[in-house]
């Protein structure tokens, strides 16, 4: 996975399971992962198509999942009254798996479509969310029928498409190298669709229970149904709810297109793939004097800071009372993870107590670019943006790992670094370099 980077999910004109494939293609996943997918989860007869589409002037990207003579899951119908604009020529929201138990047809039933995401080749992090992402799903339909969860069945079509639609949305961020993943606001759609059983109101029932716990926002112009019981799953069981207070687009939008193309709105689903904003922002600072610890374990309890949301740790030399040498540690943190990073605090040391001080840090904006070394390996470089030009802090575990193969001395490595990132991020040239002290 990417470290920093994470993903926000916007389904303001709704989600459903093609809509987000497309949305991941659309952000950078590779077509031929998708493609091969049905083979790999036991259905090699079943193609995956992915097209360039228009939405109200947007280009977002398609989705279909074919079974063999061109069968599709369909999508549903919204009901318009007579006054209103007529759109049923246009095609339902989204595809629909709100499906009787029993009706004719083959089916597949919710204990069939889990057996074959157990059996897939998938990382235990994509198998465990598509499995409780099934589990929910039955839950739901299981609720609205009257039925055990096991006993839910899908129609063939349906339960194809739903298979691949939720086990390839997950996978998709691990294609991304995304575990991170945020939503915004939820657009549900208005008014009524037409089920098997007649008119059903929106969002449909399953939809409905599974949307309980997520933040529902306004339905815009949307019409019909905007949101399936897969795309309502998929928020339940991959985003960690709404995104961070700052951040910065890396990807600044990746649509994913529905079914149904009106005149009025994009029906289309952005994804923004995005990386923390760190230059302004509260901080608290964190610190504790210790004077019965070896200094051998400062290393490790840095660390632990570290990993426990630390921005920065310090440590010094100071002057214990009755003369005792002792060491003062400081760690500023960011305000949601104070009781983390205290938490470390006393795991990772003998301290009794912490100093907590709310503070403002800013800082300079910052990215990462990747440069090509002389030896033709790519190596990360910190970029600062500062007010006299741009600063540049190679990682420091690169340039030794780089200096440890070509035997150059760590710091002509580091500068060499530090012209070739200038060169790319600014064509003139390396002059006017600056280096980067570290962040406090």
């Amino acid at each position: 996975m990417v470290d920093g980077r994470f993903a926000i999910i916007d389904p303001a004109a709704g989600i459903s399971g093609d809509m987000l494939l497309g949305a991941l293609v659309a952000a950078g996943a590779p077509v031929e992962w998708l493609r091969g997918l049905p083979a790999r989860l036991g259905s090699p007869e079943v193609t995956v198509s992915v097209t360039p589409v228009d939405r109200c002037g947007l280009r977002a990207t398609k989705v279909d999942v074919i079974l063999p003579g061109g069968e599709q899951e369909q999508p549903s119908n919204p009901v318009v009254h007579a006054h209103a604009h007529d759109e049923r020529d246009e095609g339902g929201a989204h595809h629909s798996h709100e499906h009787p138990p029993h009706s004719p047809g083959a089916h597949r039933h919710i204990t069939h479509l889990i057996a074959a995401v157990e059996c897939a080749p998938l990382s235990a992090w994509v198998r465990e969310r598509a499995v409780r992402a099934f589990r929910l799903l039955g839950q739901a339909e299981g609720r609205v029928h009257g039925l055990p969860a096991e006993q839910v069945a899908l129609h063939e079509v349906g339960a194809v498409d739903a298979l691949i639609d939720i086990v390839g949305a997950i996978e998709g961020f691990e294609q991304l190298g995304i575990n991170r993943i945020y939503n915004r606001p939820i657009g549900v759609g208005d008014g009524w669709v037409r089920a098997a059983h007649g008119i059903i109101p929106v969002p449909a029932p399953a939809t409905a229970i599974l949307l309980e716990g997520l933040e529902v926002g306004p339905n815009g112009p949307v019409t019909g149904e905007a949101v399936t019981p897969t795309g309502a799953v998929l928020l339940r069981v991959l985003s960690e709810g709404a995104p961070p207070a700052r951040w910065r687009g890396v990807v600044a939008g990746a649509w994913g297109a529905g079914g149904r193309n009106p005149s009025t709105y994009a029906n289309a689903l952005r994804l923004i793939v995005a990386e923390p904003v760190a230059e302004a922002g509260e901080v608290v600072l964190l610190s504790t004097n210790l004077d019965d610890m070896s200094p051998e374990y400062l290393d490790p309890l840095r660390e632990a800071l570290v990993a426990a949301g630390a921005l920065d740790v310090q440590v010094w030399s100071t002057q214990m009372k009755k003369g005792r040498t002792g060491f003062r540690v400081e760690a500023v943190a960011p305000a949601p993870l104070v009781d983390r990073v205290t938490d470390a605090f006393f795991r990772h040391s003998t301290t009794a107590g912490v100093r907590r001080q709310p503070a403002e840090r800013v800082t300079l904006p910052r990215r990462e670019v990747q440069v090509e070394a002389a030896d033709g390996t790519r190596v990360r470089v910190k970029v600062l943006e500062a007010p006299d030009g741009p600063r540049m802090k190679p990682e420091y575990d690169d340039v030794a790992a780089l200096s440890l193969r070509t035997g150059q001395p760590a710091h002509e490595v580091a500068r060499d670094l530090r012209e070739r990132a200038l060169r790319l991020v600014s064509p003139e040239g390396a002059t006017g370099l600056r280096t980067s002290n570290k962040e406090s």
